[in-house]
């Protein structure tokens, strides 16, 4: 196990199995239950380090366009999926807290008819801290979304200079108040292991974060992405990132002030007190399905006793023509063999402090996963077997991705 190599950080932006069951609804609550992800693609600036689907333009986009476009690729997604009840809907980017608050009540109203919502249904919108104001949130609230995720990435001005944010840590921590004052449920992210970053700096500025006392806090080491400005610089040797022993003890310390303080780390890069996880987010985790709707949206549905990975179009404006003149905006739709439903569901659950079944994995693979390979991960102390269950411990997180090529190949 010496040459397993260091695992990226991860982000909560990729895809989710249902068994055959008579009825879907039954199914998704079996398998990780059935969620809708919906994408604004608009921002005021393009950081240097995202690679997300996020467009800058010089005119706001016609949201009364944007609205039709979205009822009928709900619709189209629909047909697809056969009735399911939404237990969550996300609202990412891009820069969500742009739209109009009656632009995310009318997206809510077309999910709804297409889906009915449950009801607790968690409904989540991302917001910057520069467009936060207390009137527009709570007209988000009134529009039916009840938990707010905030970009704050940093709690230095220096820093937040640095990855090219538009606001300030005052305006941060404003927004935080306002988000606290209009939602019962916060989380805000937050990225580490940056240029020039120390141990005590990032301490200092986690335990800062804590004292928000918000219920959710997602904590990603800076990764340089392809097409990114920050990869521009890395190759031309302008930016030098931590390497793998200060990430890793970076990695260690945010462990160790987050569980002490009750935020304990219940996937790779999220923490969260007692019932407080991203439920949403645990659709993918566990391999649920759900609809992508809107520009560069993907999405995992099941269609009969088949599973789809679907994609849209990434241009905005390309995704709003093909949706006018098709009723969705869809570019690839492909139905995955069970032994890739596998494979996926093995990269997403891994993730979780819960970890796997792994008899629900082997009825997918078709066959189950070589006792050896197990043991010896779990003799070097990175996984543990529980009867079914599969868990990654502490040491093994910061090697996933060479677990799961082990544990898969």
């Amino acid at each position: 196990m010496q040459t397993l190599a260091p695992t990226p950080p991860l982000r909560p932006d990729a895809p989710a199995v249902a068994g055959v069951h008579a009825d879907p609804r039954a199914a998704d609550a079996a398998a990780g239950g059935f969620g809708v992800y919906v994408h604004w693609p608009f921002c005021l600036a393009k950081c240097p380090y995202c690679d997300f689907n996020s467009h800058v333009r010089q005119s706001p986009p016609d949201q009364a366009r944007f609205i039709a476009a979205f009822r009928r690729e709900i619709a189209y997604m629909r047909d697809l999926s056969g009735p399911r009840t939404a237990g969550t809907v996300f609202f990412g980017g891009g820069t969500p807290s742009l739209m109009a608050p009656g632009t995310v009540g009318a997206i809510l109203e077309a999910v709804n008819d297409a889906w009915p919502l449950a009801k607790d249904a968690e409904i989540t919108l991302e917001a910057n801290p520069t467009s936060v104001e207390a009137e527009r949130f709570r007209g988000y609230r009134a529009a039916g979304v009840n938990r707010v995720s905030l970009g704050v990435q940093a709690l230095d001005d220096g820093e937040l200079k640095a990855l090219g944010r538009m606001h300030s840590v005052d305006e941060a921590l404003a927004a935080v108040a306002i988000a606290r004052s209009a939602f019962e449920r916060v989380s805000f992210d937050l990225i580490y292991a940056r240029p020039r970053q120390n141990p005590q700096d990032w301490a200092r500025e986690l335990s800062r974060a804590i004292d928000q006392d918000c219920e959710h806090l997602s904590l990603y080491q800076l990764t340089i992405e392809p097409g990114t400005a920050f990869e521009k610089l890395y190759s031309a040797g302008k930016l030098i990132i931590p390497d793998d022993d200060h990430s890793r003890a970076l990695w260690d310390m945010t462990q160790e002030i987050t569980t002490a303080a009750g935020l304990p780390a219940y996937e790779i890069s999220n923490h969260a007190r007692p019932g407080a996880q991203a439920r949403h987010n645990l659709v993918y985790w566990r391999y649920g399905t759900y609809a992508g709707i809107g520009p560069g949206a993907h999405g995992r549905l099941n269609v009969g006793e088949a599973r789809h990975a679907t994609f849209t179009e990434r241009n905005p404006e390309a995704w709003l023509a093909k949706v006018e003149a098709n009723g969705h905006g869809i570019v690839s739709r492909e139905t995955l063999t069970r032994p890739e439903q596998a494979d996926e569901m093995l990269l997403m659950g891994l993730r979780l402090a819960e970890g796997v079944d792994l008899d629900r994995h082997a009825r997918l693979a078709g066959k189950p996963i070589a006792p050896g390979r197990i043991a010896d991960l779990a003799s070097e102390g990175l996984v543990v077997l529980e009867g079914a269950r599969l868990r990654v411990l502490p040491p093994g997180f910061p090697v996933l991705n060479a677990i799961i090529g082990t544990l898969a190949a």
